[in-house]
């Protein structure tokens, strides 16, 4: 009679085999790093990647629009219509639709396909959030941000990148 442990026979061993125990600290992949242009050693810097947009815990709404001057109007409506849905004492004609109008127009004039209007609000605060969806770099308008400072925002600003929706414009606003 062969063994009840014994392969050739047909019979599967009662336990499974032992595995080695997972590692302790999962290996951490090399940092990319940047090097000076001119190829200077003491120049290298350390390149993080950019973090993403993002609006958390807090109200939030968001429209996508096709790249065109008619969509600076509607955009305008639309966010005075939201704050207005959230409580807020806002017509067509305040200083958040203005704000939106010119940060949409702004976007419109960087040529992409379509646009993207965010809206955020908290402690009576809110925050338009105008992507332009362009690849590539696009051009900066130098009299937008004194404009957008003009109309009595808290804060404002523009940035650019490549991968997460072209240029971003933004400006807070208290209500």
């Amino acid at each position: 009679m062969p063994s009840p442990q014994d392969p050739e026979a047909g019979h599967r061993p009662d336990y499974p085999p032992k595995t080695p125990p997972p590692p302790k600290k999962p290996v951490e992949p090399p940092r990319p790093e940047t090097r000076n242009p001119e190829g200077d050693e003491a120049a290298e810097v350390m390149a993080r990647p950019r973090p993403r947009v993002r609006i958390a815990n807090r109200r939030a709404a968001n429209w996508t629009y096709e790249s065109a001057l008619w969509s600076a109007a509607r955009a305008g409506r639309n966010a005075a219509a939201q704050l207005r849905a959230w409580g807020y004492p806002v017509d067509d004609g305040h200083t958040a639709a203005e704000l939106t109008v010119r940060l949409v127009v702004a976007a419109v004039g960087d040529g992409g396909s379509r646009i993207s209007v965010h809206l955020a609000d908290q402690d009576h605060r809110a925050l338009v959030l105008v992507l332009s969806h362009r690849p590539g770099l696009a051009p900066l308008d130098q009299g937008l941000l004194p404009e957008i400072a003009a109309l009595g925002v808290v804060s404002c600003g523009a940035d650019t990148d490549q991968q997460d929706g072209g240029r971003r414009r933004w400006a807070l606003l208290a209500l």
